[in-house]
């Protein structure tokens, strides 16, 4: 054995190590200041886009009001379950839970939701939450700023200064007032580019709405005529007739088993959907946005969809006096 040569080896070995671990800081040092000023920038934004909806009438809260710099950060696990063979169409979802975790979603990837006999199940995780434990995540600050803007609104939305309705009233409502508040606000800043993509991001929200309310329709009708598993199958199927709707559901299940997630996933999305196309139009073709909010705040908490429907189409049969 050479021992010198085993020594300028080891040498060399502990010099590569040397290099690589300080190369490994720097990129880590690079990656921490990067994620510092986007959070800076960020909290900036949080702070305007607030102040931007309370001028359309819509009161800030303490969601997403301080960033995860310095302070812990909170999770959210959301799953929804749904009967098998049924879709929550005239009432709420059966079941809907959530855990919280002290660590932010990127830190707790989930493998799988297994079945749970006779229900559907539908999971998602969020760091961004109606909530003051909610704060905005470098996973957060690293997004578009179309996509950064909606989720503040939609957040504040949810404040019971502005809306404290059933769930899935509330977020039917929620969803595109977001929507719509966001194409507001980039004509505000007269950012064009952004107000593409917000406008983008709506006409999505709408086609969607259309879509899914058909597959929901004709989703009922095999239910009632064939098994579970072969209406899970033959809905599974029919998703191809509605593809914008079915490129959602496909990117927001990954990682799930589309069989085991439909009556649960078609439900949860009835929820945000259900009534988007008419919102929009209301606000476009009559009311403004502001005006809009300001007549959907007076919608009784105790809202049923019949209830809502009722009101949607008084509305719609209302003079209104367009503030926007």
């Amino acid at each position: 054995m050479d021992w010198t040569y085993r020594g300028r080896a080891a040498r060399h070995l502990v010099v590569v190590c040397m290099l690589l671990s300080l190369n490994a800081c720097g990129l880590a040092g690079r990656t921490d200041l990067k994620n510092e000023a986007r959070l800076r920038e960020t909290a900036n934004l949080i702070e305007e886009v607030k102040a931007f909806g309370k001028m359309l009438g819509i009161e800030p809260t303490g969601a997403l009001s301080r960033t995860s710099a310095g302070d812990r950060a909170l999770s959210m696990l959301w799953f929804w379950l749904q009967r098998a063979g049924t879709l929550a169409n005239r009432a709420s979802m059966d079941i809907r839970m959530a855990v919280g975790f002290a660590a932010i979603k990127e830190s707790l990837p989930l493998e799988q939701v297994y079945r749970v006999d006779g229900y559907s199940v539908y999971y998602r995780q969020g760091n961004e939450y109606a909530d003051p434990r909610s704060a905005a995540t470098p996973g957060f600050a690293a997004q578009g700023i179309a996509r950064r803007v909606n989720v503040i609104l939609h957040e504040d939305l949810h404040g019971d200064a502005n809306f404290d309705l059933p769930w899935d009233i509330e977020e039917a409502l929620v969803t595109p007032l977001a929507s719509l508040s966001a194409v507001e606000y980039f004509k505000y800043k007269d950012d064009a580019e952004n107000l593409q993509r917000a406008r983008m991001a709506l006409d999505e929200g709408r086609q969607v709405s259309r879509e899914l309310r058909e597959l929901v329709a004709e989703a009922e009708l095999i239910f009632c005529s064939v098994s579970v598993e072969v209406a899970k199958q033959k809905i599974l199927a029919t998703l191809s007739k509605y593809p914008v709707y079915q490129s959602m559901f496909e990117r927001q299940i990954i990682g799930q088993h589309a069989p085991t997630v439909l009556e649960a996933k078609l439900s949860h999305d009835l929820a945000y959907f259900r009534y988007f196309d008419e919102i929009v139009m209301l606000a476009e073709k009559r009311f403004g946005l502001q005006g809009l909010i300001a007549e959907l705040k007076k919608l009784p908490r105790n809202a049923t969809p019949e209830i809502t429907e009722k009101f949607l189409h008084a509305l719609n049969e209302k003079t209104p006096v367009p503030t926007n």
